[in-house]
């Protein structure tokens, strides 16, 4: 990689056993307090000095280690273990913390009054530790075999079946076809039965004991299941209903019924009986939806009947893929995060051997935006629950490795 714009490069390897910390070259220059993330300023920390550790360790003593742990390995659950992790990125973190852009107040206050040199040397003291290892229990939660997702959907869906036909397409006026639909929705609809947002007391009885994960599984399922049209009469006049379904419709659930947005159901090949009850309910306010309320305030029973028979004539298309295993997932993270979590950049940081807990927390933070990266907000944000734990347990259990940073002159 790149170095440093003055005279310097640096290069990074892992060192086999992961014992020994950063190496650490005389004379580092002191830089400015102002610090871009990629810029050559942000690796200070890799060229501090052993003075510059020892007094990071005082520094850390006093600031950070009743949380941290007296070397940088926590005891605190949630709390997560800094010994070994890469110098640059401490530091920008610990910026990050300083300027409240991380929203933690704890870090906050702990950081408030350290100067800039001050967050260099401390990152350099922690980034020049023998890293945590992986605890006995940490890979707990991964050990136990799991079932295929799909095969356990499919166990799961089987009370389904009886109303909603063989695989998902239905044989009952009525009854919604359930293939073709992103898993999102799917998932979407049964919390909403579930939960009471959704007027059905069959439905209701029928999620009350499935789980999220269940929800998760069944949903993914169906969604990848072969896409055919619902097996049941379609009485309106759907090309009466391709001009409506233009005006009112296409906009959200797309022009021929496949919505491009998870969030939205897709339209074609469902059964017309279904989606005209379903207009009427959002007509009378039995279904909620301002949006949909709205649409259904200017349509008639004829003109929903025609609507429903152009989408019930329309085909289906699948839109879901194949659940990445957590092996893959890791593949993806190891791109940036190094073989097995050991980052050999100096600004992206090592999860090897971290809190399993922490891993799982910073992942939902960055679903939900609380934590901001624009990388990391669309790697995440196909993960679904027992991705995220996967992940976590795999990243837990790995053998972290200490990472040293040789000054090298400029070609």
């Amino acid at each position: 990689m790149k170095g440093s714009a003055r005279t310097f490069g640096i290069m990074a390897f892992v060192l086999a056993g992961g014992a020994a910390g950063l190496g650490y070259s005389p004379g580092a220059a002191t830089q400015p307090a102002r610090v871009a993330p990629g810029s050559a300023e942000d690796l200070r920390a890799a060229y501090a000095t052993a003075t510059d550790v020892a007094e990071g360790k005082r520094l850390a003593e006093a600031s950070c280690a009743s949380c941290h742990g007296p070397n940088g390995i926590s005891a605190a659950k949630g709390v997560p273990h800094l010994a070994g992790q890469r110098p640059a990125y401490l530091y920008l973190e610990l910026r990050a913390y300083q300027s409240g852009a991380r929203g933690d107040n704890a870090m906050n206050a702990a950081v408030k009054f350290l100067n800039d040199d001050a967050l260099v040397k401390v990152a350099a003291y922690y980034a020049s530790l023998d890293p945590a290892q992986p605890a006995p229990t940490a890979g707990a939660k991964a050990t136990p075999a799991k079932p295929d997702t799909v095969q356990a959907g499919k166990a799961a869906a089987a009370t389904c079946s009886g109303c909603h036909g063989e695989g998902g397409i239905t044989k009952t006026p009525g009854m919604p076809n359930l293939v073709g639909m992103d898993p999102k929705y799917l998932v979407g609809a049964m919390k909403a039965y579930k939960g009471g947002q959704y007027k059905s007391d069959v439905m209701k009885s029928m999620l009350a004991s499935v789980t999220d994960a269940e929800m998760d599984n069944i949903a993914l399922y169906y969604a990848l299941q072969k896409p055919a049209r619902a097996q049941t009469p379609a009485p309106g006049d759907k090309a009466a209903g391709k001009g409506a379904a233009a005006t009112a419709c296409a906009g959200c659930h797309g022009e021929q019924g496949v919505s491009g947005d998870p969030a939205i159901p897709s339209l074609a090949g469902q059964d017309a009986q279904y989606l005209t009850d379903a207009l009427k309910a959002y007509k009378d306010g039995s279904r909620s939806d301002p949006t949909m309320k709205s649409l259904a305030a200017t349509l008639d029973e004829r003109a929903a009947k025609d609507i429903a028979a152009f989408y019930a004539a329309q085909e289906p298309r699948q839109t879901a893929r194949q659940r990445l295993t957590t092996a893959e997932w890791a593949q993806r993270c190891d791109r940036c995060h190094g073989v097995d979590g050991n980052s050999t950049d100096p600004r992206s940081p090592a999860l090897a051997g971290q809190r399993i807990e922490y891993l799982e927390r910073v992942l939902h933070a960055y679903q939900t935006g609380a934590r901001k990266s624009l990388a990391m907000a669309a790697m995440s944000g196909a993960l679904t629950d027992a991705d995220v734990e996967g992940l976590a347990a795999h990243y837990a259990r790995q053998k972290a490795r200490a990472v040293v940073y040789l000054i090298l002159p400029a070609k």
